[in-house]
């Protein structure tokens, strides 16, 4: 819940565990006096909202799962999803850009390490902006894919993000950084490359497979078609252990509700706390054409001009290097 111990000084590396983590929650409930809560976990936080009902059951009234993970194991859905949909077009809305995708893997540009900055602009940007940033590519155009991977590759956001602590979880216990699969497009190796910190895998603190049967309480899960961090058959499988589920599948949504659509994560809580997993599912139509937060939507608008204005600046015929598509 804190990088610092009571006196102000950071908390050593071996305090950094999944266990642990999942015990403060409890100690935060001690501490207010509720006997339980409904608990929300976005992104690695459903692992932790996870730990929370496997070690301390009775504090859970209810639970949101928010782009979910569910094991280690994930990374073979998360490349099949990325390859299937941008390396061989299997969306209607993807089809097109696919060939791009693997000229620009052919020529050494899309590297593996691109992987987040891809996975970021189709999510937040939809099919149409990431192709965009592939036509600027194959026309030797970079400079808005230097900022976005710089952007997307910012290893410490405080209060939100602080890489060097975290990695000892993501790493030594959820094992962000895999082994490569030595193909195109792999998560890992951008876990691999971007991470200042390092830390061996050593063994994962939960069978939730194995657990989340035994979830008594009513739980939400939510995820966006766009997500290609935790997509949308890591959630289908969650949904289907969980024996008191709804999955709210949200088309037009990339990854985590919390962050980026806090009305979907509000009504997501709200209706779990009601017991209401029936209406919220009915509502998922409405909940997915809500639009993002006022910043998000004028972020991705900015991006989207400047991919625009990038077009169509001349470039220097020494730095040009053409890319033919066919």
């Amino acid at each position: 819940m804190s990088r610092h111990d009571d006196a102000g000084a950071d908390l050593p590396p071996e305090a950094m565990t999944v266990n642990q983590v999942v015990d403060d929650v409890a100690a935060v409930l001690d501490d207010a006096r509720v006997d339980s809560a409904v608990v929300y976990g976005a992104s690695y936080g459903t692992y932790i909202a996870s730990g929370v009902g496997v070690r301390h059951p009775a504090r859970v009234h209810g639970m949101v799962l928010d782009s979910p993970l569910l094991s280690r194991h994930d990374i073979v859905i998360v490349r099949r999803a990325i390859r299937r949909l941008l390396l061989r077009g299997d969306s209607p809305e993807t089809a097109s850009l696919a060939p791009k995708m693997r000229k620009l893997v052919d020529a050494g540009v899309m590297t593996a390490t691109a992987t987040q900055v891809v996975a970021t602009i189709y999510g937040y940007g939809g099919a149409r902006l990431l192709e965009r940033q592939l036509d600027l590519l194959l026309d030797g155009r970079k400079l808005l894919w230097w900022t976005l991977s710089r952007f997307t590759t910012l290893g410490n956001l405080p209060f939100r993000y602080e890489e060097d602590l975290v990695s000892r979880i993501a790493l030594r216990e959820l094992d962000y950084a895999a082994e490569p699969d030595g193909l195109p497009l792999d998560p890992a190796v951008a876990e691999r490359e971007v991470r200042t910190q390092t830390a061996a895998f050593e063994d994962e603190p939960y069978d939730l497979p194995a657990e989340m049967p035994n979830f008594d309480w009513p739980t939400a899960v939510v995820s966006g078609g766009r997500d290609l961090i935790t997509p949308p058959a890591v959630a289908e499988r969650v949904a289907s252990l969980l024996p008191h589920a709804v999955l709210l599948s949200l088309p037009d949504m990339a990854h985590s509700a919390l962050d980026f659509h806090e009305a979907v994560a509000l009504a997501s809580a709200d209706a779990v706390l009601r017991g209401d997993l029936a209406g919220l599912a009915a509502r998922a139509c409405t909940l997915n054409a809500l639009p993002p937060r006022p910043e998000v939507r004028l972020l991705w608008a900015l991006i989207a001009a400047a991919a625009i204005i990038e077009g169509a600046l001349p470039i220097p015929a020494p730095l040009r290097r053409r890319l033919s598509c066919g």
